[in-house]
């Protein structure tokens, strides 16, 4: 027979930004548990709200599964005397094990005789396991940030206040560090009177809801979405979408109602993003637009309740979103009193971090690695200009009244100022977009101005981090190192700019080499933040989809230009998934490869070719390499590679008619220095031997 299992850990409220994730590792958790003490169950879901994390298991079996293991013993010399009698190696065997005798049978293991026995387990009551395993669930559940309350001896996310595993109708008694397990859980705070009694399993759902609690996060999103949708529609508007936003709100209530507030029009003279930030970020609302995308003087909010005394709540809302917004144009009207221009001076109070300096010293920075940039990348003169006076202004919001208030709107206030003081358009949009991409799946910088100042900023905290030893460690990672990485190579990617990494890198780091404050030596450093690159670079391109062995094939290969390598493996990987008889064409060239790692001195004397097929082969190799290097030198891959193909061939005629290792020495170190040229050609482009073959 089946039930199913409710396990409900009941807790203070769960920060909405953990949930996500500590659902997905309470089913994962729960799932390995399960797995590993027998336990057959059919369905396994977990659910969440501010005040609870549950676990729900359906169709689990009365009985764990009989178990039936075959232990290996000592040898069958070590297990029996010359008499045939058990030795001690032997009773201890069966004695540590719980075995006798008759449990025992020989088997040859590489030419030894030994012992081995079949121990055979039953089963137990699944009621008895759970009590065993489902403690050990909760402390299985890791956090970004945990605490410790009372005299607990485990850590949690926020305190637990009650524990409620209940398997069909029998509950199931544990004592954690002091908590204990019944059939009580809570409704909502306010709306719910008194405790909630769940007989069985079947009831929990439909009693929390009595108790306006809707456990189901799924169901929460959908009735909040919907109710959103009913309101749009009254206000003929739509909201300004933002998932995240969501679903934070979806795991701050367990009872939403949706209603729509409004605030004064005067506000919406105000920059867009300005209103916005408050609502969103500070009171997590929606806010309204027009077909057109104008912004209404309308917001959406999702209340933790019913219906009852709405409006008192709308009235409130209101309230406070009219006291941020006056805030806000008061900064606002302030702040456009100072030009950026002054406000940069004031960064040199600003400290970016203790060792690295100021923001005026990070503003310098971003300058010069933005000029050498736009030389390297042969920018316009008007372009330049622009881009030099973007570098000099993209931190001056930091000391805004506006920033200091709505920390989100840098770069936003920074475009916004610069338009008010008629700077060049390209100017502003540039300060704004030296930001983005600001998080995973954000928009790129539309302009090359702007591309530019983004990669300065993010190399400058980069570099200036790796010099004085700031480097992401495991899930540590202070500066975002890691995502200013991904950025810069997304950028490269969608900007296809072609830059030598190594030598950015030391124009980038020259500041902080003067500063005296490099942890290593130069070179290392260097080198250190090259390798943190192509470690991204591979994350980046194994989520896009491209295979893990085309990607070593180019990585592990010397080279410093991003793009470069994306192109390479792009274009590989065209060939490994459409070219038919690519692998074949790679098998011959690994052949060549492995031969020529031995070649000793690649000097080739013409004179010592006498052969048809080596005569054939350096031919074709002095013809490859002209059309291959040229189309290298001119980065089109494809016809890189198809001059590669035209070896295979002389190749495979090669191998199947020379002998290579002959006895004379003059000889074989003439064909194998035919067959390092070839591979040194090869590995320009790539590790062909990275490249797994399968047939």
């Amino acid at each position: 027979m089946k039930k199913d299992l409710i396990f409900e850990i009941g807790t203070e409220e769960i920060p909405a930004r953990f949930m996500n994730k500590t659902l997905d590792q309470l089913k994962s958790v729960t799932e390995n548990v399960f797995k590993e003490n027998r336990i057959i169950s059919k369905e396994m879901k977990t659910y969440g709200t501010p005040r609870r994390l549950t676990i729900f298991v359906k169709g689990v079996k009365e009985k764990q599964e009989d178990l039936e293991t075959v232990i290996k013993g000592p040898s069958f010399k070590a297990a029996y005397d010359s008499d045939g009698n058990p030795t001690k190696a032997l009773s201890g065997f069966l004695k540590g094990n719980g075995l006798k005798q008759e449990n025992i049978f020989t088997k040859e293991l590489s030419g030894t005789v030994y012992v081995y026995a079949k121990k055979f387990e039953e089963g137990e009551n699944t009621a008895e396991v759970l009590k065993r395993i489902l403690p050990e669930v909760i402390t299985a559940i890791n956090f970004p940030k945990s605490m410790k309350w009372g005299n607990k001896s485990f850590k949690f996310v926020r305190p637990i206040r009650w524990l409620m595993p209940i398997y069909g109708d029998f509950l199931i008694q544990f004592d954690k560090d002091g908590i204990p397990c019944n059939r009580i859980t809570k409704g909502h705070r306010t709306l719910c009177t008194g405790d909630i009694e769940i007989n069985n399993t079947d009831e929990y759902f439909d009693k929390l809801r009595e108790g306006y609690v809707i456990v189901d996060q799924n169901e929460r999103r959908k009735i909040i979405k919907e109710q959103i949708e009913e309101i749009m529609k009254d206000k003929n508007g739509t909201i300004v979408h933002d998932d995240d936003l969501l679903e934070e709100i979806l795991y701050l209530v367990e009872y939403p109602t949706a209603f729509c507030g409004n605030f004064d029009k005067e506000f919406l003279t105000l920059p867009k993003e300005v209103v916005i930030t408050p609502m969103k970020e500070h009171q997590r609302y929606f806010p309204i637009e027009d077909k057109n995308g104008n912004l209404l003087n309308y917001f959406i909010a999702v209340r933790n309740g019913s219906r009852e005394y709405l409006e008192v709540v709308k009235e409130g809302n209101e309230k406070v979103l009219r006291a941020r917004l006056s805030d806000a144009r008061f900064f606002f009207d302030e702040d456009k009193k100072i030009k950026l221009e002054q406000s940069v001076e004031r960064l040199k109070n600003v400290v970016f971090q203790e060792t690295i300096g100021t923001m005026f010293e990070k503003t310098e920075n971003i300058k010069k690695i933005a000029k050498y940039l736009s030389e390297e990348l042969k920018l316009p003169e008007e372009d330049k200009s622009y881009l030099n006076r973007a570098a000099y202004l993209c931190k001056a919001d930091l000391v805004t009244n506006m920033v200091k208030e709505f920390s989100e709107l840098q770069g936003i206030m920074g475009k916004e100022y610069a338009l008010i003081q008629n700077e060049r358009l390209g100017v502003a949009n540039a300060i704004k977009e030296h930001y983005m991409p600001r998080y995973a799946g954000d928009e790129i910088p539309k302009s090359v101005i702007g591309s530019i100042l983004s990669i300065s900023d993010k190399l400058d905290t980069i570099t200036g981090c790796f010099s004085i030893g700031i480097q992401p460690t495991g899930s540590q990672d202070p500066y975002a190192l890691r995502r200013s990485a991904i950025g810069i190579i997304n950028i490269i990617f969608e900007k296809s700019l072609n830059l030598d990494l190594k030598e950015l890198l030391h124009k980038a780091i020259e500041p902080f080499e003067k500063k005296g404050i490099l942890k290593e030596v130069k070179d290392k450093t260097v080198n250190d933040i090259i390798r943190f690159f192509k470690e991204r670079l591979r994350n980046v391109l194994l989520d896009r989809g491209y295979d893990y062995d085309i990607l070593d094939s180019v990585l592990t290969v010397k080279t410093n230009n991003i793009y470069d390598a994306y192109l390479k493996i792009d274009e590989l990987s065209k060939w490994k998934n459409k070219e038919v008889g690519f692998l074949d064409i790679i098998s011959s060239f690994n052949r060549v490869t492995n031969l020529a790692s031995k070649c000793e001195t690649p000097i080739i004397n013409i004179n010592m070719i006498n052969e048809d097929e080596e005569k054939a082969l350096y031919s074709a190799y002095k013809l490859t390499e002209t059309e291959f290097t040229a189309a290298v030198n001119a980065k089109n891959y494809s016809e890189a590679l198809n001059a590669l193909k035209h070896l295979k061939v002389p190749i495979d005629n090669f191998f199947d008619n020379i002998m290579v290792m002959v006895e004379e020495d003059d000889l074989r170190n003439n064909r194998l220095a035919i067959l390092k040229l070839i591979s040194d050609m090869m590995n320009i482009f790539a590790d062909f031997g990275a490249i797994v073959i399968n047939r």
